[in-house]
């Protein structure tokens, strides 16, 4: 059963989603060689309580942490440990906060110094990805729609579309209907209505599409041990359109990154 949003219930889940954007962006400014992903947790975790939230994903289902972090071949689900990070490396962080009942959810994959160029390229063609789904999120439109947009385009750039992990609704639960699986075609699934609310995340592979799991009943890996992407966004539809709850923009201003890939998604300024 898909939760429909009442404005003011998507002005919260907002709320919610900020935190997470700017405990992400508190990250990028602290995320470099030779730190740690566990020091980067317990930063994160103090940051969201300093904001009057609870992390989202510390303890939900036994996981130990407040961040997923998964380096290199992790796609997702990664725990964080006191490995340093190392020049050339790249890193998702996945982040979640809930306040005044409702969750935020988004995630980045952040570079580390120098990063490969195929690795580079990697990633830009997953954030890519991630507005063009978004892009689909419409009125009238079906789940298939944006998984449809997702894995053509990461597909023609010979790049593996996970299968096991998709996204989801989200609201007061993490994890709501409907599944948003980044693969798909297009007119099916579940159809699109002005106040449904997910995270739409695109988690793409270098090589082949499959994966594995770690002993360890979290970390899921790429199958041939080559590099995996993830980039997530909360999003809602109203007026028929897809408007952003979460931003990297915070991101981006640690990192002195400019950007207007958002702009497209924000609400349209009503005139006096």
């Amino acid at each position: 059963m898909v939760k429909i949003k009442s404005a003011e219930e998507i002005e919260l889940m907002r709320e919610s989603a900020l935190i997470v954007s700017k405990t992400l962006g508190m990250i990028a400014a602290e995320i470099k060689p030779g730190v740690n992903a566990l020091h980067l947790d317990k930063l994160a975790e103090e940051f969201i309580r300093d904001h009057g939230a609870e992390p989202g994903f510390l303890g939900m289902y036994g996981f130990p942490n407040t961040l997923n972090m998964s380096p290199n071949a992790q796609v997702v689900h990664g725990i964080p440990n006191a490995e340093p990070l190392k020049d050339g490396d790249i890193i998702s962080v996945d982040c979640g906060a809930v306040k005044n009942g409702y969750y935020g959810d988004h995630a980045y994959t952040f570079e580390i110094g120098e990063v490969a160029e195929e690795t580079k390229k990697l990633l830009k063609v997953t954030k890519e990805s991630l507005y063009i789904g978004i892009r689909e999120f419409k009125l009238g439109n079906r789940v298939g729609d944006v998984g449809f947009a997702i894995q053509n385009y990461c597909e023609s750039h010979g790049y593996g579309v996970v299968r096991e992990l998709v996204g989801h609704g989200l609201g007061k639960k993490l994890h709501e209907s409907p599944e948003m699986p980044n693969y798909g075609r297009r007119g099916r699934g579940k159809k699109f209505v002005n106040g449904m609310t997910v995270a739409i995340e695109p988690m793409i592979n270098m090589g082949t599409k499959n994966i594995k799991q770690l002993k360890d009943g979290w970390t899921i890996l790429t199958a041939d041990g080559k590099p995996s992407a993830h980039f997530e966004h909360d999003v809602a539809l109203i007026n028929g359109k897809p408007e952003l709850l979460s931003t990297f923009q915070y991101i981006y201003d640690a990192l002195g990154i400019e950007s207007d890939e958002e702009d497209e998604f924000r609400p349209t300024k009503v005139q006096s």
